[in-house]
């Protein structure tokens, strides 16, 4: 079969003749790379067939050059280099010359392609004429089509490569990407091209832009884009001001006095949808970062440091244009519109939030009188968009300042519980849940709690949208009012929430009986069961009894009828909710602790079930496996009996090195098990060192589950103390080799992995020295503490150093200290650095200080 039929037949509406394609195109790929990668270039560039052939070949040729997942692109791009220099010079060749094509969408899938093949070569240096031959075909051609597919195929390759590799052709890129997005431009596609190869290029221009000159005809050009007679251009050019603004906000002072502010709140009122939409977003922006700066300027504050950039109050400056568009926005609700499709009105109540979280106080005299106009009115979506604007500035200005505005519209919101309209109800209860959420203290237990919590449990009779909601409020109030009794009233035997608590969570077991899920409401039922559950106060323990036992029931039901699970969706809707009951068994077995030991037989019996029949779906047993660790936490020494049975299922996930998120959990059940067991756990610490050890080796495990590993080895030393001897030196030196990674200022990614890592080492340290203290084995620590000291040094040098590590570092200091009392180690105890930074308690926080006096006694006496 020739590559035409074979590419066609791959778009068959017949599905056993488009597997069969598939089969055999995957099979060319694997067994004859070469010979398949020149097959569909000769395709892609043959003009002589048809368009979705041609556009087939360019995607298979795409698909072969990229993809998602890293490995799998590493082994894709060796591979292509791997391919004859000429083999790769005649797929290039056939891609540039397709971006010719009459036929515009072959062009475009070439673009891909083109792209595709500069995101492996550039990085390596390969390919070193490409940005050339683009700019050329752009400045010197006058082919329409080119120039489009041209223009595409730069924005692809600003968008995936790194910036630095495309540093040095910057200004030639620019100018050819503004020279299309120009108003003189005649071809609107070549604009729209153009603004989007724009909007992918406004990472690297960051010098262009720090020069006058070019910044202004760059924001000419697109602002002049706004305006152009193409809304798709205008859409883009909106884009491409968002991003600006995101990038370069400091530098957008002049503009938005002379043309963005305009420009923008008239975007907001334009008659197309797409436009108005990327207006209010720049106004979002615009917040967003308003609300960073003003939290970069507390935390300078804090150190009595100005901030690096200051805010230009934008967003308050534009309130009394800006917040007049978007209350009328919000009025333009569509009575049939999809729950999670983004509308006006939904942007506009996104605005509305950050905004006032960017301008405080200052919202609130600005929105009250369209709150009080329009509450009440006749029209549904006049009273809707009072009640979202109302929900929408409860996070920004000072409570005290909400407070008497809330006690005024809590009844008439919980009265709005009942209105007629379906919309109203639901940010009705939205808004309830807000206020739960963000004003607890404004709530009176002897006013409000009775009429709220009626209207709330009522609502969970309702449509799917208003329940999950309701059980969103519902959950807010429980964790605030457990939150607010945690820290005002320690130990409180019982709750406002008391009088209320088994009928809420009788009502929220009701609302979960269901096989249905819309709107996700079931979810959320069992999360507001998880959370009245967690805060439970004394009093309501035989709630709280009673509910694991319904719980444990349906699990039980839910093994039951595995046999019976036909089809994708009967097996998602039962991994769902296994989980959803985990997550309450969690919250219980946390809560009571040791009062669960009575359960404990039934709870690991039906866990160990779930673990067989949840196969491979790795967040079933994820959640399975959690509830283990949450139990051995919970009985201590009393898990003991459960291991020998739960061993053959913890081994296997830890060995399942390509799901992370299992082998981060099964590295944390080990820690569970040890911390429980205390030294009873060394009769297993042997096998546990060993595996972790091994994972330790895999090329394959994240690297983050390996951070795990490490902190994971100064669980087991804590737990086992000197039982640890004969893993010490093998430990140490694995401690001392990661501790030598260093990070890359260019490297953001690294840095932050750096930054987890020596957490994790500094942890383990702390575990394994904490372990040794006060035994015959201490000594044995001697010849580790120059490495030890040395990370410590490290961390405490590094000025983007983290508050939980400045606090470990010197704890770990104090351990070694109290350690070795009798001068063993004196000799690096008063080298300059240590008495350097025990000087400086500089932004410190309170915990932290606590710890540096004591670990400054400990040095005390170590030194004496």
């Amino acid at each position: 079969m020739n590559a035409s039929a074979l590419l066609a037949n791959t778009l068959s509406p017949d599905a056993a003749t488009r597997q069969t394609a598939t089969q055999q195109l995957e099979s060319a790929s694997r067994e004859n790379y070469p010979v398949y990668m020149l097959m569909l270039s000769d395709e892609l560039r043959n003009e002589n067939s048809q368009i979705h052939t041609r556009n087939a070949a360019g995607l298979a040729l795409k698909n072969a050059l990229s993809a998602r997942d890293s490995t799998r692109q590493d082994d894709y791009s060796a591979r292509w280099m791997a391919l004859d220099v000429d083999a790769r010079q005649k797929i290039k060749e056939a891609s540039l010359l397709t971006l010719a094509s009459p036929q515009p969408r072959a062009g475009a899938v070439a673009a891909q392609v083109v792209s595709a093949i500069a995101a492996v070569e550039l990085p390596v240096g390969q390919w070193p004429d490409l940005v050339e031959i683009l700019l050329g075909f752009i400045n010197t051609s006058d082919d329409t089509n080119l120039k489009i597919a041209t223009l595409q195929a730069i924005g692809y390759i600003c968008e995936t490569i790194k910036p630095e590799v495309l540093a040095l052709r910057s200004n030639e890129i620019l100018t050819a990407v503004i020279h299309g997005a120009r108003k003189e431009e005649p071809s609107s596609e070549v604009q729209l091209a153009a603004v989007h190869a724009l909007f992918n290029s406004l990472e690297f221009v960051r010098d262009n832009f720090d020069r006058e000159g070019e910044r202004n005809y760059i924001m000419q050009v697109v602002c002049e884009a706004t305006q152009n007679p193409s809304v798709s251009v205008q859409v883009g050019a909106f884009e491409c001001l968002v991003k600006i603004m995101a990038l370069y906000y400091d530098k957008m002072a002049f503009y938005m006095e002379q043309a963005l502010f305009g420009l923008t709140v008239m975007g907001m009122k334009h008659s197309d949808e797409r436009v108005a939409l990327q207006a209010v977003e720049f106004w979002t922006t615009v917040c967003e970062e308003e609300i960073e700066l003003a939290h970069e300027a507390r935390e300078a504050a804090e150190y009595d440091e100005p901030p690096e950039l200051e805010s230009k109050h934008f967003a308050k400056v534009a309130l009394p244009e800006v917040i007049p568009v978007l209350l009328n926005l919000l009025t333009q609700q569509e009575e049939d519109a999809d729950e999670g499709e983004w509308n006006l009105a939904m942007s506009a109540g996104t605005c509305l939030n950050y905004m006032a979280q960017a301008v405080a106080d200052a919202i609130v005299p600005a929105v009250i009188p369209f709150i009080e106009a329009h509450i009440k009115a006749q029209d549904w979506h006049q009273r809707e968009a009072a009640v979202m604007t109302f929900g929408s500035i409860l996070d920004g200005p000072d409570p005290q300042v909400l407070t008497p505005l809330v006690n005024q519209a809590l009844p008439l919101l919980i009265g709005m519980m009942n209105d007629e309209n379906l919309h109203v109800k639901d940010t009705t209860a939205w808004t309830l849940g807000r206020i739960c959420d963000l004003l607890i203290v404004t709530i009176k237990p002897d006013v409000h709690l009775h009429p709220l919590i009626s209207a709330l449990v009522n609502g969970l009779s309702d449509r799917p949208r208003i329940v999950t909601n309701c059980c969103w409020a519902l959950m807010n109030l429980a964790d605030q009012i457990g939150i607010y009794l945690d820290e005002y009233i320690t130990s409180a035997p019982e709750s406002p929430l008391s009088p209320y608590f088994e009928g809420i969570v009788s009502a929220l077991l009701r609302v979960t009986e269901t096989t249905a899920n819309e709107s996700n409401f079931r979810t959320s039922a069992y999360e507001a069961i998880t959370s009245y559950v967690s805060h439970s106060t004394t009093d309501c323990i035989p709630v709280v009894q009673n509910t694991v036992i319904a719980i444990l029931q349906r699990m039980e039901q839910l093994l039951n009828m595995q046999n019976q699970i036909v089809g994708v969706d009967d097996r998602n809707n039962w991994n769902e909710l296994q989980s959803n009951l985990c997550s309450v068994v969690i919250s219980v077995i946390r809560r009571l602790g040791g009062g669960i030991q009575p359960m404990a037989d039934r709870i690991m019996t039906l866990i160990l079930q779930l673990i067989q029949g949840a196969g491979k779906t790795s967040t079933v047993l994820e959640d399975a496996f959690l509830v283990v660790g949450s139990l051995a936490a919970a009985l201590e020494a009393g898990f003991a009996p459960y291991i020998q049975a739960f061993l053959p299922f913890l081994y296997p996930a830890l060995k399942a090195h390509e799901d992370t998120q299992l082998c981060m959990v099964a590295v944390g059940i080990i820690g569970d098990i040890s911390r429980a067991l205390g030294d009873q756990s060394a009769q297993y610490a042997g096998a546990f060192m060993n595996v972790l050890l091994e994972n330790l080796q895999s090329n394959v495990l994240n690297r983050n589950v390996k951070i795990s590993i490490l902190s994971c080895f100064g669980d087991i030393a804590l737990a086992i103390g000197p039982a640890f001897d004969p893993y010490l030196n093998t430990t140490m030196d694995v401690l001392r080799q990661a501790g030598s990674v260093q990070p890359n200022p260019l490297d953001f990614d690294l840095m932050d992995y750096v930054a987890q890592l020596r957490e994790g080492i500094l942890e383990a340290y702390t575990g394994v020295v904490t372990g040794f203290k006060n035994t015959e084995k201490a000594p044995a620590l001697l010849p580790h503490v120059p490495s030890i000291l040395e990370l410590v040094h490290q961390c405490l040098a590094d000025e983007e150093r983290t508050d939980s590590v400045v606090k470990l570092s010197f704890g770990l200091i104090g351990d070694l200290a109290d350690c070795f009392p009798n001068g063993q180690i004196k000799e690096h105890l008063l080298e300059e650095w240590i008495a350097h930074e025990f000087r400086s308690k500089r932004g410190m926080q309170q915990e932290t200080k606590k710890t540096l006096r004591w670990a400054r006694e400990m040095i005390k006496r170590a030194t004496a």
